[in-house]
């Protein structure tokens, strides 16, 4: 049975980012995974990722967003891999709705540069795309996206080059002991440590379960769809792109190989009661939904769909992310419920729980992510 100063359940986009920053404060540290680094099955692959600052979701998520891309750019420093492409993001959606009010309230609090866009300039501009007359666009330079399972092999391979160990084995539970110290029992044997960061994503509720945590996991299907333009091509200045349309909020990407644009719907997703048994067949359903938007506001991408993938969302009822330590056990700390939009923040998020693990509290502005929200 070998001991460890912290064990990390769950080494997707978040638990490899804490694995990493936990590796260089010289933890000894070992990392569990049911599946292999890089793997599709949870929440944490589909080739890309949207990151962006002016963000809609709520102006504090700001703070934290500055320093990931500082922690991008270090983890590309030392790995000597390019993990961000900056190709901008387009946003379009109505004055008042959710996403563009959003936008501009965040770029007017922390003095970020965006460009407001009417319906003409949008597609004189990006000739890809169309808009409704009630909709506007608007522009941020500072955005673009990341190569999701790129990241987190490079998180891993970032933390294994630190000192920190990595098994892909089952984990069973989790226990406090005598001693104060955690013990983690997986289907390979127990493993025990004085602390536990869980970053489990679609499982996280499972392993927090005597918390009650109010998550839901449900479906989300991505699609790569084939195009009749070249206007979709980075070399052509198409940036990834968002629409707050009356149907959903919908998002894809520039067309970055053979398979065409990716696409996929934001809002939404159907329940899954077991991440285990995630149908990951193309529902039809879900995929007229993506085509409709497709066929209002993409001018030349076809209906030809060259792949298809499903991941998860793991959702909070405010769509906020919970970043805390364990109410009864201080020894433990956990992220969960990133609601869809976490991957982003992974290298801060790590850095995060390396502070609560190893020092009891955090530096970074997380106190709007804590748990007592859902305290009753």
């Amino acid at each position: 049975m070998a001991g460890y100063d912290v064990i990390v359940l769950g080494i997707g986009g978040i638990g490899s980012a804490a694995l990493a920053a936990l590796a260089r404060r010289k933890q000894r540290v070992l990392g569990l995974d049911r599946f292999a680094p890089g793997h599709d099955r949870g929440s944490s692959h589909g080739q890309t990722r949207i990151i962006r600052q002016a963000y809609f979701e709520h102006p504090d998520y700001v703070p934290l967003l500055l320093d990931a891309y500082d922690g991008w750019r270090e983890l590309e420093s030392r790995t000597g891999q390019r993990l961000y492409y900056e190709v901008g993001l387009l946003q379009v959606g109505p004055a008042e709705g959710l996403v563009l009010s959003g936008v501009l309230a965040s770029a007017r609090e922390h003095n970020l540069d965006v460009e407001t866009l009417g319906p003409r300039d949008i597609t004189a501009r990006y000739p890809g795309f169309r808009s409704r007359p009630d909709m506007l666009g608007v522009f941020e330079r500072r955005a673009g996206y990341l190569l999701v399972e790129a990241c987190v092999r490079a998180h891993i391979a970032d933390a294994v080059a630190a000192g920190a160990e990595f098994r892909s084995e089952v984990a069973i539970g989790w226990r406090v002991t005598n001693s104060g110290g955690v013990e983690v029992e997986t289907e390979g044997g127990r493993y025990q440590a004085d602390r536990l960061v869980i970053a489990a994503g679609a499982w996280a509720g499972a392993l927090l379960a005597d918390m009650r945590l109010p998550l839901e996991v449900v479906r989300k299907p991505l699609y790569w769809y084939s195009t009749a333009s070249d206007a979709y091509l980075p070399a052509r200045g198409c940036p990834t792109f968002l629409f707050d349309a009356p149907e959903g909020i919908f998002y894809g990407f520039p067309q970055l190989g053979p398979e065409g644009i990716k696409l996929a719907e934001h809002t939404g997703g159907k329940p899954v009661p077991d991440p285990l048994t995630l149908d990951r067949q193309i529902d039809r359903s879900d995929q007229q939904r993506v085509e409709n938007f497709l066929a209002e506001y993409l001018r030349g991408a076809t209906t030809v769909c060259n792949r298809h993938a499903a991941c998860m969302y793991t959702l909070t009822p405010d769509r906020h992310f919970v970043v805390d330590r364990h109410p009864r056990h201080k020894q433990v700390v956990f992220a969960a419920g990133l609601s869809g939009h976490g991957f982003k923040f992974a290298p801060v998020l790590g850095e995060a729980l390396a502070q609560l693990s190893v020092d009891g509290r955090s530096t970074l502005p997380i106190g709007f992510l804590s748990a007592a929200r859902f305290a009753t």
